[in-house]
């Protein structure tokens, strides 16, 4: 887990901590913040870590086959079932079972994954017996869970059972700090994945993807620079490597302060320096015009109307 900010260093203590006991953990984050590498780096440094990571993505699985997944089933138990099969869970036994989007599983996979909690058993499809399993369960999910329990979308008693030690990553606008070592890390890795021999980025690239905000987090990060790896010739990221999507995003960002400073100014001048007249022309409050004077350095001359 890269990073050197306050929040990913808590974390990973927070980590190691919770992996030494055998208590399930709910995970929870937006998309692309690395739940997956913290249920991993769970496991890894848990006493189970010599036993299977068994990742099952409860998004991807359509409603009929997700208790043939997670459980196995019998020979000749529906169609296509020509022989037993183990499920997940059995494979898993003695290590871990992070199941992700948790939230999006139907209530009645919910209910199967509740029972496993309270029994430790499991029961293949098509089977009248329960068999003893031994795992432990990480969940993650990008959803308000507390919202979907109120909206009678997800269990409220399998909440409550994933919910003793929970760990939240946050986003990485709210987390810049992480962003040149995340560069560095992935630079390298694509140098020795790609044959490249890129040694950093030119400081317009640099502040480009420090300003960003990064809605699909590390994910996105890494997607964008395997992108611009594709194309480079240079030693180092030129802001005319970058995928042309990427130029056309950062191009605007770059450009919307100019623009909105020259939007107050232009207001400012026509109402002859009014900040009520400004802030209902610009659809501001008449606070917002004067933090905005602040931000962008616009001064009132001497001559202007004081109001």
């Amino acid at each position: 887990m890269i990073g050197k900010s306050l929040q990913i260093t808590t974390i990973r203590n927070h980590l190691a901590q919770v992996a030494r006991f055998n208590t399930h953990v709910l995970i929870t984050g937006e998309t692309g913040t690395g739940k997956e590498l913290a249920a991993e780096m769970l496991h890894a440094t848990s006493p189970r870590c010599n036993h299977p990571f068994i990742s099952f993505n409860c998004a991807a699985i359509p409603d009929s086959l997700i208790e043939s997944e997670l459980f196995g089933h019998e020979k000749g138990v529906f169609t296509g079932a020509e022989c037993k099969r183990e499920g997940l869970f059995a494979a898993a036994s003695g290590g871990t079972v992070f199941l992700d989007e948790i939230g999006e599983m139907p209530l009645s996979g919910q209910a199967k994954i509740l029972r496993v909690l309270e029994t430790r058993q499991i029961q293949r499809l098509g089977s009248p017996r329960s068999h003893p399993v031994d795992v432990r369960i990480v969940a993650a999910t990008n959803q308000n869970l507390e919202e979907r329990v109120a909206q009678g979308q997800f269990r409220r008693d399998l909440y409550y059972r994933l919910n003793v030690a929970r760990i939240h990553l946050p986003p990485l606008r709210k987390r810049k700090d992480d962003i040149p070592p995340l560069i560095e890390h992935f630079i390298h890795m694509f140098n020795g994945q790609m044959g490249r021999h890129v040694v950093g980025l030119e400081p317009d690239v640099h502040d480009c993807l420090m300003e960003y905000d990064w809605p699909g987090n590390v994910r996105e990060l890494k997607n964008v620079l395997e992108a611009t790896f594709l194309t480079v010739q240079s030693s180092r990221i030129r802001f005319k490597d970058l995928p042309a999507d990427c130029q056309v995003t950062f191009t605007h960002k770059l450009d919307r302060p100019r623009i909105e400073r020259e939007k107050l100014l232009s207001a400012l001048l026509t109402t002859n320096w009014n900040k009520t007249n400004a802030a209902k022309q610009l659809h501001w409050s008449r606070m917002t015009v004067y933090r905005k004077m602040a931000i962008y350095s616009i001064k009132q001359p001497m001559f202007g109307t004081k109001v």
